[in-house]
Formats: structure tokens, C-alpha cells, sequence
């Protein structure tokens, strides 16, 4: 469950745990300036008991205008905070003291309960540093906007570099890829489509910088040139089909089955099976999965 401007994305997980018995449950991601690693780690460990052990919980940074407009606070030192935040939650599951804290200072254990200590934490990383702090403290990692050339040059050989600063293997280690999905005849449309949803994206600071270093600053350029001179749609043809192409599995089944395999060649273990809006999610699923 993503965790945007919608529905609570904690709460929606308890009502899938009760509606199922077998998928696992798990955020994509829980901001972690939403609330505090105790508000955090009593949910996530109140679903995991509840559905049985089926509980991931994926945290992220979020971005400067979300966690100053929706939270109240900013961001200071995201791969510091976010090292607190994970020591602090995984402490709790461990019935260990949390760390102390220069961000999300805490004492909190668990009383009469004991959550699963080694419940999985993914970390949603984009930039170099984060990606070495996935590989070193957590269980995997969620990428969005991730190309597959971008898994296999700058997201492995940081995660891996995580790891072995940590003294641990790439052995289980989940690199979780969004992958845009469509089951189409209709390419153009839902390229269209694509480009409407990753406007916002593009205007945001930690993506930019990640789509630059994927080999695509001319169309960032194009970009920034349509949205400066207040032409949104000349901004949307910025996002070229050249990105397009390397970031989504649309077409035939056969395209979607060949993209999946893509990230899944670049060394994604999850690759991240995502609907474009008004196409056929059945078929598209059906089609990655075969």
C-alpha cells in the first residue's frame, strides 16, 4: 500500500489481513515523519499478529514539501534520521533499548507483547547514500522511478556496498521495483497517461537527481523549460518516450512479460507489477505472471 494523500495505509492493511490468508501485507512506503516509531512499530506489529507474520514495513523519507505542508517539521540529514528511525523500530521489535535519538528520541518497550523480532524493514532509496544505508540496515529496498540500466549500475553495487559494510551478504536481500504495467494496443494513451501522473514527480528534488544520474538530464531540461514558461504540456513532452520505454513493461503481453523481465535481468527480486490508470489489470498481471 502506497501512503500518499489517500486512505491510511496501516489501516487499510488490517482490513486486508482480516479479508485474506496467504499474500503478505506491506507499505510502499509509510513516510517516516508521519508519526513516531512507536506509533509505527505498535501498527506494523499489530498487523504482523494479527495476519499471522505477513507484515513488511517499507519506510521512507518522503520529500521536503510533503513533510513540511503535511507534517509540520522538516527534513535535516535524511540518511542520518532515517538510520535513527529503522534502529529505533527494529530495537522495539527486538525488546531491545532504541538507540539514543537525536531525531525521534524514544524509551518505549513493548509490555506484555512480544512482536516478531525479525519482522522485515525495506527502506525506499533513491540517491547513492541511501541505497548504502538500505544494504546496511534493512531487510530490502523500494525503488520508484528506477529504470532497469539504473538497478544494475547505481542500485546494486550501492546496496551491495551496504552490506558488505555491514559484514552481510546480498543472500535475501529484496530489491522491490516499481514497474509501471499495461496489457495494451494503445501505447501512445498510456504513455499519455504516465506522463500526466509523473509530472508532480519530476518537480521533486530526490527524483530529479536520480533521473539525471539515469542518463536523462536533456529531458529534464525539456521539462523544466515547459514548466517555466507555464506550458504543462510542452513540460509533459519533456518526459520522452525514450524514459518511458526504459522505465514500463506496456504493450502486448508479450512487452509486459519482456519489461518485467528487464528489471528482473538488472537484479530486481521483486519486481513491483504497478497499473497505469483506464488499462486492463487483470490482463497485465496475467500476463506478467506467466
Amino acid at each position: 500500500m502506497t501512503h500518499i494523500a489517500g486512505r491510511d495505509s496501516l489501516t487499510l492493511l488490517m482490513a486486508y489481513a482480516a479479508a485474506t490468508e496467504k499474500i503478505k501485507l506491506g507499505t510502499g512506503v509509510l513516510p517516516i515523519y508521519s508519526r513516531t516509531p512507536v506509533a509505527t512499530a505498535q501498527q506494523a506489529a499489530t498487523i504482523d499478529e494479527y495476519s499471522g507474520g505477513r507484515m513488511i514495513l517499507g519506510l521512507g523519507v518522503s520529500h521536503a514539501v510533503t513533510v513540511e505542508n503535511w507534517y509540520g517539521t522538516t527534513i535535516e540529514r535524511p540518511v542520518s534520521a532515517m538510520r535513527e528511525y529503522v534502529g529505533a523500530v527494529r530495537a522495539m521489535f527486538t525488546g531491545e533499548d532504541p538507540p539514543e535519538g537525536e531525531f525521534f528520541p524514544t524509551r518505549f518497550h513493548f509490555m506484555g507483547y512480544e512482536p516478531r523480532p525479525d519482522l522485515p524493514i525495506y527502506v525506499a532509496a533513491l540517491s547513492p547514500n541511501m541505497l548504502q544505508l538500505a544494504g546496511e540496515i534493512a531487510d530490502g529496498v523500494m525503488l520508484w522511478l528506477c529504470n532497469p540500466p539504473y538497478i544494475r549500475d547505481v542500485v546494486l553495487p550501492e546496496v551491495r556496498a551496504g552490506r558488505e559494510r555491514a559484514g552481510k551478504s546480498m543472500e535475501g536481500f529484496d530489491v522491490v521495483a516499481a514497474v509501471p504495467s499495461a496489457v495494451t494496443d494503445d501505447r501512445e494513451s498510456a504513455y499519455a497517461t504516465m506522463r500526466g501522473d509523473l509530472v508532480t514527480y519530476w518537480g521533486l528534488p530526490f527524483y530529479r537527481a536520480m533521473i539525471e544520474r539515469s542518463g536523462f538530464a536533456d529531458e529534464i531540461a525539456a521539462f523544466d523549460a515547459g514548466m517555466a514558461a507555464g506550458d504543462v504540456e510542452a513540460a509533459k513532452r519533456g518526459i520522452s518516450d525514450r524514459f518511458l520505454d526504459s522505465l514500463t513493461a506496456i504493450g502486448s503481453p508479450e512487452d509486459v512479460r519482456a519489461g518485467v523481465g528487464r528489471y528482473r535481468e538488472a537484479g530486481a527480486t521483486s519486481p513491483g507489477v504497478g497499473a497505469v490508470p483506464r488499462t486492463d489489470f487483470e490482463a497485465t498481471l496475467e500476463a506478467a505472471a506467466a
